[in-house]
């Protein structure tokens, strides 16, 4: 007997699932290659997705959606929602930048509240708080690593770009989490602020507790087999991660203030040992993992059927979300090429989606067709919007400094 049959006997991993495994990391594996040997200026989540299709129940049928694959996805989602939390620079959400990211957010939201009342007016769409909330989303922890990729990520585009990012990753968090769950708001109101408490106390706690002793343990750790630093990130986003679905949330909730938490004591540097770990933690296996298996999901018959749908909510993500930061950063992006690169950046969705539509249609709330659709338009996203950007604005043209931007407001 080998070491699978055994296993599957004793209750544990099951054939089907090593086989899934397998296909997926081959996609993961093969599409960094491709990408590379043919110079496609495509972001890489656009090929996962679109194999996962192809290697899902709707065509090839080489992966199944197993219990084991599913838990695995939510780690690639959490993973990805922590490094997005990393990543945001308190400094983006503050001053005028800050302001206009939370500004254009709920410019977006009512927009979107007034768009989604027709389409539930009319019957088009059945869940009118989860497509409002999905069209105000915006893909940061897709954009990051191609903003470092080209070294922007801290330029005064990268910049506005995450706190506009933020609020369209965060915006979306809290209101699923406020206006989506099963309990009145008032009582989620309570729940958010018992989570608030428990992120804070986890946010300063480490800082009051921990001595020089331990700070020496956890440095040498880097150098050895007990690599505790990486360990006890992990039980963060994995404690984090449990409370927020203990409470009723998203588990992107958790995941992200982890990364907020996780910034506090390991800012970006040369120095800097344990991040380059998680994001080959995440990089590596789980993230490309999660978009291959959102493909896979892809219900793509439905959408075969109505592609309009998809159609019309991929403009509607544009006028939605991108078309209002066109009008609010008039005056820190006056180049009209820039504004409208950084508009489709803004417009651009997917990871936020997948999560709502998860949600949803779990809830029996959300129509399939529906969900398809939004994660559909998502994807077509992600790759139409920042390739029309570049070429648009051009990748590398600056724009304005964060001096003026401070002058301007």
């Amino acid at each position: 007997m080998d070491l699978v049959t055994l296993a599957a006997a004793e209750g544990g991993i099951q054939r089907g699932d090593l086989r899934s495994l397998v296909v997926v990391i081959a996609v993961a594996a093969l599409v960094p290659i491709v990408v590379g040997l043919l110079r496609l200026k495509i972001a890489e989540v656009v090929f996962l997705l679109a194999l996962g299709v192809i290697v899902g129940p709707n065509v090839l049928n080489l992966v199944s959606i197993t219990q084991t694959i599913a838990l695995f996805n939510e780690l690639g989602l959490g993973l990805l929602f922590f490094l997005a939390g990393y990543e945001l620079d308190p400094a983006a959400m503050r001053g005028p930048s800050g302001r206009l990211a939370v500004s254009g957010w709920f410019t977006s939201f009512g927009v979107a509240l007034a768009v989604t009342a027709v389409l539930w007016s009319t019957h088009y769409v059945h869940d009118f708080l989860g497509v409002a909330i999905a069209f105000t989303s915006t893909a940061l922890g897709t954009l990051l690593p191609v903003l470092r990729d080209r070294g922007e990520l801290h330029t005064p585009f990268g910049r506005m770009f995450l706190g506009a990012g933020a609020a369209g990753e965060f915006g979306p968090i809290l209101a699923i989490a406020l206006l989506l769950g099963s309990q009145s708001i008032a009582i989620e109101v309570a729940l958010l602020i018992v989570f608030g408490i428990v992120a804070v106390l986890l946010y300063f706690a480490p800082g009051l507790l921990t001595t020089g002793r331990i700070m020496e343990i956890l440095q040498r750790g880097h150098r050895t087999s007990s690599q505790t630093a990486v360990r006890w990130t992990m039980l963060l986003i994995l404690g984090l991660l449990l409370l927020s679905t203990a409470l009723g949330f998203d588990a992107v909730l958790g995941a992200f203030v982890a990364g907020l938490i996780v910034r506090r004591y390991a800012p970006e540097s040369l120095e800097n040992r344990l991040i380059p770990k998680i994001e080959a933690i995440g990089f590596g296996f789980f993230i490309p993992l999660f978009f291959v298996v959102s493909g896979a999901k892809l219900d793509i018959v439905s959408i075969a059927k109505d592609p309009m749908r998809l159609l019309a909510f991929f403009a509607l993500l544009l006028a939605i979300r991108g078309l209002p930061q066109f009008l609010l950063y008039r005056q820190v992006i006056p180049d009209t090429r820039q504004r409208s690169r950084f508009a489709l950046y803004v417009a651009t969705a997917l990871p936020i989606l997948v999560a709502i539509t998860s949600l949803e249609t779990a809830n029996g709330i959300m129509l399939p067709q529906t969900a398809a659709a939004l994660v559909g338009a998502g994807a077509l996203s992600v790759l139409v919007f920042p390739l029309l950007g570049d070429r648009i604005g051009g990748a590398h043209t600056a724009v304005a400094t964060a001096d003026s931007l401070d002058e301007q407001h």
